[in-house]
């Protein structure tokens, strides 16, 4: 067992202690452990140690014993998705293959009793702000590293997401960055000290070169509408043209042919095999979704459903698409949940933005 190891299992520990005193903290400790999956930058056994599920219990222990908890029931939004995690569950039993897909199954229920945790014992302002800087956080540090690599080497290899996490692929990793930089702009608005609102600056910046730097088309594509959004929604649009166009100018020339021959092919994408794939699997999604109302279970990635439905292809693979994936694993009654979920969380999100002149420091 490395020093790192010994270091790194000393922290969780204490901090589970710590947890069973002040069960809220344990939530902090399993989004840590969830999210930047510290563990898998040991080099001993803790690498495959399931801290995770050390974290998970630690935080359950806590919401049974403590006083400070409340009914996590506490908006629509949290009907709605308890909702759609019945009609998964239902999905998955009624489903292509059952046991075959239990695992994955197993892996969301888990995700979304932390998640109904999290709200039973999250109460405060202050634990709230708490929990987005160890969110935010854990996915900035990632992404700061990732950005100074893709600098250190001219973009020259790609960047990839915490080795066994969810979010390992080049594709996801580049999503999460994407969706931490407004999460830190939010962060940095809450600090009034010029010195850590300048290396949030930083930080932002690093995050949108590590997404560059991981190879992703639909990163490009995302952090071009992120671009466009935040300067729609900013009161000095001029300045954040400027600078959105200084980063521009000043990434574009250092990223190597390479990238910029696999940014090229989405213009052609009739002649790339992946893109067309892709469209071949949202067709198939819709197919398995008018011909299965609970879906194909919790995966619709079935050899015979590609050789029925496939127009393109019958090749098996992924939708990269959260929409047509949830339209393939759980029919279109799953889908209308979730868009539900998030237009209903997206008005009622809008009813707390504080006025423009408001700048909300702690």
């Amino acid at each position: 067992m490395s020093l790192r190891d010994i270091v790194l299992g000393i922290v969780i520990l204490v901090a589970g202690l710590y947890a069973l005193r002040r069960a809220w903290t344990g939530v902090l400790l399993w989004t840590w452990i969830s999210v930047m999956n510290p563990h898998r930058y040991a080099w001993g056994a803790l690498v495959n140690a399931p801290v995770a599920a050390f974290a998970g219990g630690i935080a359950l222990l806590g919401l049974v014993f403590t006083k400070e908890r409340r009914s996590p029931f506490i908006g629509a939004p949290v009907t709605i998705f308890a909702l759609f995690v019945i009609w998964m569950t239902l999905s998955w039993l009624m489903g292509r293959d059952v046991s075959g897909d239990y695992f994955q199954w197993n892996k969301s229920i888990k995700i979304y009793l932390m998640i109904f945790v999290t709200l039973a014992l999250l109460q405060t302002k202050e634990q709230i702000m708490a929990f987005a800087w160890v969110l935010v956080g854990s996915l900035a540090i990632l992404g700061a590293k990732g950005g100074f690599f893709t600098f250190v080497t001219f973009g020259n290899h790609r960047v990839w997401g915490p080795p066994g996490s969810f979010i390992e692929d080049n594709n996801e990793f580049a999503l999460a960055l994407i969706m931490t930089i407004p999460l830190i702009y939010f962060l940095q608005l809450q600090i009034a000290n010029k010195i850590w609102r300048n290396g949030l600056s930083i930080v932002m910046l690093l995050c949108a070169v590590a997404a560059l730097g991981t190879y992703s088309r639909g990163g490009l594509i995302a952090i071009a509408a992120m671009s466009v959004v935040l300067w729609w929604r900013s009161p000095k649009k001029g300045e954040v043209a400027i600078l959105i166009l200084i980063i521009a100018v000043a990434m574009m020339p250092m990223l190597p042919e390479q990238w910029w021959a696999r940014m090229d092919s989405i213009s052609d994408y009739q002649t790339d095999e992946s893109a067309m794939g892709r469209f071949n699997a949202w067709g198939v999604a819709w197919e398995v979704a008018k011909h299965h109302l609970f879906g194909a279970g919790m995966s619709y990635q079935h050899p015979e459903y590609f050789f029925l439905y496939g127009k393109h292809e019958t090749i098996v693979r992924a939708a990269h698409s959260i929409y047509f994936q949830i339209l393939g694993n759980h029919g279109f009654i799953g889908l209308f949940l979730f868009l539900t979920l998030w237009i209903i969380t997206y008005r009622e999100a809008g009813c707390v933005i504080p006025p423009k002149n408001h700048r909300g420091y702690l």
